[in-house]
């Protein structure tokens, strides 16, 4: 779980951990001015859930075919 002020929040992927570490350096916030300015999405949900699929926490979550599968 990542500590973010007085709130916990579950990781569900390599998409949360991204978002975060973004969020803590001030880059979401200078993306979204960047984004609101130009009129453009910047697209960092649809990236989030694209990471968070590729790279679960949790193993049953992931898009990837296991060797037995094939």
């Amino acid at each position: 779980m990542l500590r973010t002020g007085r709130q916990r929040r579950a990781m569900a992927g390599l998409g949360d951990v991204v978002e975060a570490v973004t969020e803590a350096t001030g880059i979401k916030k200078a993306v979204e001015t960047v984004a609101k300015a130009t009129g453009r999405d910047c697209g960092c949900g649809r990236r989030k859930e694209a990471l968070n699929r590729l790279v679960p926490f949790k193993k049953e979550d992931a898009d990837v075919v296991q060797p037995d599968e094939a």
